[in-house]
């Protein structure tokens, strides 16, 4: 039998039987982090290297640096989203959400692929090139058609406007 959901538990985005977009979001980002362990493991079982320009290591840190700073300017973006009254397509076209709709998943990706940059790891940068993939056509659409459901027209003609 269907439950009526609370206020609460409507702001707080529990659709589609119980799934929220934090679960979702928790499944993506557990996801990188398991496929990255296996990364990790793999590279000190086979150490195969495939970069040896002496900028290796730089562009690595860099991509850390730039990765880290997206995510917590996606984190401080998406903050208070609820909090407002009437919603409009400007609601989230805010901050890096105006370049792309899932910036935490680009940068997970920037992060992981950035550290296997670093050290040099095949393993760690294919892991990370599936776990894009895989976040991408799975997770995000799970956490678009959420979102799609709570925001309605707002988040659809967002949709439209910000194409990655």
């Amino acid at each position: 039998m269907m439950q009526e959901l609370s206020k609460k538990e409507s702001d707080l985005g529990v659709v589609f039987s119980g799934k929220t977009v934090h679960r979702v979001l928790a499944h993506s980002y557990g996801l990188y982090f398991l496929l990255f362990l296996l990364g990790f493991f793999l590279s000190l079982a086979f150490p195969i290297k495939i970069l040896s320009s002496a900028i290796t290591r730089p562009s690595g840190f860099i991509l850390l640096v730039l990765a880290s700073i997206l995510i917590f300017w996606a984190q401080h973006t998406s903050r208070n989203l609820d909090k407002k009254d009437e919603l409009k397509k400007e609601s989230f076209c805010r901050g890096p959400y105006r370049y792309t709709r899932s910036p935490t998943h680009l940068g997970l990706f920037l992060l992981f692929f950035g550290f296997g940059v670093l050290i040099n790891s095949f393993f760690i940068m294919l892991t990370t090139l599936v776990s894009f993939f895989v976040t991408k056509f799975i997770f995000v659409n799970k956490q678009e058609a959420i979102l799609t459901e709570k925001y309605g027209a707002p988040y659809l003609e967002y949709k439209k406007a910000v194409k990655f």
